[in-house]
């Protein structure tokens, strides 16, 4: 059974989202701040966090902050109110998985909750990218440039994936929105961006004239092999 984190302060909607995610079969834990959610997390070791952004103590985007900084990949759905476009897009930018925005139904819930489970327990037929002097290691979560190990946050790992898997083509930041975030953003393409500019920092040794991620003018990104 799947164990699900609902970090939420107002009573009602803890109650809405702990029955209906029982009822889909999920163990549920409940926490009513941002310290908690942290707390709740270590002990309790929950497959997926529901992360209300308006949170007492620590504000929602400050936990998911605060867990990918410490090495916590639980995936993560962030719960917005209507409007908070730049909360969804932050909170996507350090870390969320996907954000589901006030008010929701119980069957979206579900639907997203079984999504984002799905995504992060597929498994992957190929453990190891290599190109040039980049080699990723997906059974380890793992990327290494020059023997040099990198860091990168859950959303930058799963897009370098994606551009190294899709080598050699030209992606529109659609497809990269869709592939990596699993979601429409009504062509808001500025978090595909930011991700790239923080890939490159990372991967480039000259951003200027990037050796592995290519802009394609008109189109958006292209990932070129190099020779081993």
């Amino acid at each position: 059974m799947k164990k699900i984190l609902i970090v939420e302060d107002e009573k009602p909607i803890q109650t809405l989202l702990k029955y209906n995610l029982k009822q889909a079969g999920f163990e549920t834990i409940i926490a009513g701040d941002g310290e908690e959610a942290i707390h709740m997390t270590t002990v309790h070791s929950p497959d997926l966090i529901l992360l209300d952004i308006m949170l007492p103590k620590m504000d929602g985007i400050e936990v998911c902050k605060s867990l990918r900084e410490s090495g916590i990949n639980t995936p993560i759905i962030m719960l917005t109110a209507k409007g908070d476009e730049l909360e969804k897009v932050l909170g996507l930018e350090i870390g969320a998985d996907d954000y589901m925005t006030k008010p929701f139904s119980p069957r979206e819930v579900i639907a997203r909750v079984n999504a984002v489970l799905r995504r992060s327990t597929e498994k992957k037929t190929v453990t190891l990218l290599k190109s040039g002097g980049l080699s990723i290691d997906l059974d380890r979560y793992q990327a290494y440039l020059n023997d040099e190990e990198l860091e990168f946050t859950p959303k930058e790992f799963e897009l370098l994936v994606y551009l190294i898997q899709n080598k050699n083509r030209a992606l529109t930041r659609d497809q990269l929105l869709s592939a990596v975030w699993n979601y429409d953003f009504v062509g808001d393409s500025r978090i595909v961006d930011v991700h790239v500019s923080h890939l490159r920092e990372k991967i480039e040794e000259n951003t200027k004239k990037p050796l592995f991620i290519k802009t394609v003018r008109g189109i958006g990104y292209k990932f070129e092999e190099q020779k081993q």
